[in-house]
């Protein structure tokens, strides 16, 4: 019995010590710093980012999916109703939420960049706009940023303007995922959609289009910034048509947030990009940025570098109904040098050499800066 009193206080009394050591190992472990923590912070906002827009329509697709065949199956019949219900919000507005644009997600989500918005001119809240957000890079970082959240500061910048921002009409047909992107501003890229806007919803109103779309996206590489632009003329017209004015916005930096296999001009996997992007409505880009652990990782995240969005000078335009091809041709080649004046008096002051030029290639691609 002795034996076994003093075996249990030797044993307790090693278990302090053990316990103790490991107490004095943690205390002596250096916590991170503010900045570590702040960048810590910023990650995993960008990481809530790229998972909501990669993943949030198809799980929920799935989960509602999954519950009909369950007993909490009245929770996706009802669900299912109200989209049925609610199937044109979309297309008439949709439903922006000021306390979504203004979660403090978005503050550290822009430092992580870190992102800007630079005014050049001022947009008056008696008219309507169609801003121009050139380039797309691979997920248009800088556009969402901007014109979805208020964490760069539009309001403020641009009082009176409720900005919006077009994307693929498909993402709106994504159960929870739709929701999501309207109490944002995001609106399907449709005439219907943007008409509404531009029409129907009074003055004041911002819709940033990404005009290079998903087809630019596959010539996205850092350094060199391709636009699809020079045949992409529907935003002209509709302008013409609600006698909206045109704004050219261009993010420097945009480009370089991930690195990208671009494959050549005619080749089959090109051919296969472009066939698929057709028929879903996107590219499928082969990229990757930066991984979770470290910045040398690989991984789906963008990598940190900043983005500057410029909102150039307006072009007015007139409404006319039926506008003739002339006419769009007319405004369109307006619009293109006022693009032009934007990047060249701006690309020094946010990261270009003055030196960098701007040229004309293909009509197939449009214009393309080196």
């Amino acid at each position: 019995m002795k034996t076994i009193i003093a075996a249990y206080f030797q044993n307790r009394s090693g278990s302090r010590a053990s316990i103790q050591a490991a107490l004095h190992t943690l205390l002596t472990v250096p916590w991170p710093s503010q900045r570590e923590f702040r960048a810590c912070i910023q990650l995993l906002s960008v990481l809530q980012w790229v998972l909501s827009f990669l993943l949030m329509g198809i799980v929920f697709l799935f989960l509602l999916v999954y519950l009909v065949f369950t007993s909490f199956w009245p929770v996706s019949a009802l669900y299912f109703a109200w989209v049925i219900f609610d199937w044109d919000a979309p297309e008439q507005g949709g439903r922006r939420s000021a306390w979504v644009r203004n979660w403090p997600v978005w503050k550290h989500f822009r430092d992580y960049f870190p992102i800007q918005l630079v005014k050049t001119h001022s947009l008056l809240p008696g008219h309507n706009y169609i801003i121009g957000a050139h380039p797309h890079g691979i997920l248009c970082v800088g556009a969402f940023c901007n014109f979805i959240t208020e964490s760069t500061g539009f309001s403020e910048k641009f009082p009176g303007i409720r900005p919006f921002l077009a994307t693929l009409a498909g993402n709106f047909r994504l159960p929870v995922f739709r929701e999501y992107l309207m109490s944002g501003g995001l609106c399907p890229v449709t005439r219907q959609a943007i008409g509404y806007l531009l029409s129907q919803n009074g003055s004041g109103n911002a819709v940033a289009i990404v005009i290079g779309g998903a087809a630019e996206s596959l010539s996205c590489q850092p350094g060199v910034t391709t636009l699809i632009l020079k045949n992409r003329k529907g935003f002209v017209r509709m302008a013409l048509q609600h006698g909206a004015h045109l704004v050219p916005a261009f993010s420097f930096g945009e480009n370089d947030l991930f690195r990208q296999v671009v494959f050549e001009e005619g080749s089959w996997l090109r051919g296969i990009q472009k066939r698929f992007q057709k028929l879903v409505g996107f590219a499928p880009c082969v990229f990757y940025g930066r991984g979770l652990t470290s910045i040398q990782s690989r991984g789906f995240l963008p990598y940190p570098k900043p983005i500057t969005t410029v909102i150039g000078e307006p072009v007015t335009v007139p409404r006319i109904k039926e506008p003739s091809h002339e006419t769009v041709d007319l405004y369109h080649a307006m619009y293109i040098r006022s693009l032009l004046k934007l990047f060249n008096d701006h690309k020094a002051k946010y990261g270009l050499s003055e030196r960098q030029r701007s040229a004309w290639i293909s009509p197939a691609h449009g214009t393309c800066w080196y």
